[in-house]
């Protein structure tokens, strides 16, 4: 396999961790459609309104906030809507009404069991259905790692509904001229990948849930930009039989972005719904290419902009490559890239500052 059929094989995938609602003070009045009965594993340190929304024959939970222009912002894997929360209050102080959902199998959204339940046509359904019981007719999407594959598929099939779109960490690319599954199990057949790994079902449940605080504790640090070079390498540097945590260092202290709260908080919503429905959207990932044959020409013609940290994992996922040297390659109408020095793979979180700054100045020109 050549390297432009590798390249191409990064289509539909999102990478994952590139290594590679609060209870308080506010009760919310929710719009038509929806609940306020959110399940509960524990509470976030910062507070929001967290609401429920029929979407796509399931439920999904999500942050809300602000009043204006709709602009949903869609997480990756391990996180959840928590992921965004310093993006939400800046958006929403910009006059914007910002949703940041549970994707289906996390947090208080609901997990279908089967892994055809989430193939990317069902996942940008739910977006479009999020979109629908908002009462909007449009929407700007923002979606970091797996949640920028989502956002860039949803406004390639749906461009009637998306006004504007911005991709964090993995940038667009159509739809694979091989079934992607198979190009990572040829380009990594010798070593260790965490997308390949992750294709028996049960294995990695058992190893991410044994502890899961530790679980994310060693992937939120390994991915990010505090880990050094020679820590990041021990992700991959392994043989293929290994399991994704085996080898990982284990911070004494978390990273200054990432706090005790914080951690605790995303590992009760982990604790509680469990992994198998985050992972089942790497093993959907053929069914993606075979359900989705239109992707192979799609072109982003939204106004769209990249953003993501030089150190983020996902940059040289294939070998020899460097993905973010021409992020917009497939988008007609694209804004710009923002490359933040020296942060990873979490790249709103590490930096939330710049990343604001990126998204409303990308915002401000629409």
């Amino acid at each position: 396999m050549d390297r432009r059929r590798v390249l191409k094989a990064m289509a539909l995938l999102g990478a994952g961790a590139g290594i590679a609602a609060c209870r308080g003070g506010k009760a919310p009045v929710p719009p038509s459609g929806t609940t306020n009965d959110a399940p509960e594993a524990g509470e976030a340190p910062v507070e929001f309104d967290l609401q429920i929304f029929e979407t796509n024959g399931i439920r999904l939970r999500a942050a809300v906030e602000g009043a204006g222009p709709l602009i949903v912002l869609v997480h990756g894997w391990p996180e959840l809507w928590y992921s965004w929360r310093h993006q939400i209050p800046a958006l929403a102080a910009a006059g914007f009404r910002v949703v940041a959902p549970d994707v289906r199998g996390y947090g208080g959204s609901d997990k279908p069991e089967p892994v055809a339940a989430y193939t990317m046509k069902e996942i940008t359904a739910d977006i479009v259905g999020l979109i629908d019981a908002l009462g909007e007719e449009k929407a700007i999407l923002v979606g970091h790692d797996w949640g920028a594959p989502i956002v860039w598929n949803t406004s390639a099939l749906y461009p009637e509904r998306i006004a504007a779109v911005a991709g964090l960490s993995v940038p667009f690319f159509p739809r694979s001229e091989v079934p992607p599954l198979d190009a990572w199990a040829a380009a990594y057949k010798d070593r260790f990948f965490y997308q390949n790994y992750f294709q028996e079902e049960g294995v990695a449940e058992a190893e991410l849930e044994a502890d899961v605080e530790k679980t994310l504790r060693q992937v939120y640090f390994i991915a990010s930009g505090d880990a050094t070079p020679e820590e990041a390498q021990a992700f991959g540097n392994k043989p293929p039989g290994s399991g994704l945590l085996d080898g990982l260092p284990d911070p004494a202290e978390l990273p200054d972005w990432l706090t005790e709260e914080d951690l605790a908080y995303f590992a009760s919503q982990f604790e509680a719904s469990g992994f198998r429905g985050p992972l089942n959207r790497y093993r959907a990932q053929n069914l993606d290419w075979s359900e989705l044959p239109q992707m192979s020409e799609a072109r982003i013609s939204q106004p769209s902009c990249f953003i993501a940290g030089t150190r983020d994992g996902v940059r040289y996922m294939v070998p020899g490559m460097d993905l973010f040297a021409a992020p917009g390659a497939f988008c007609t109408d694209f804004r710009g890239a923002t490359l933040i020095e020296g942060e990873g793979h979490w790249v709103q979180q590490e930096a939330p500052a710049a990343v604001n700054a990126a998204l409303l100045d990308f915002l401000g020109g629409l």
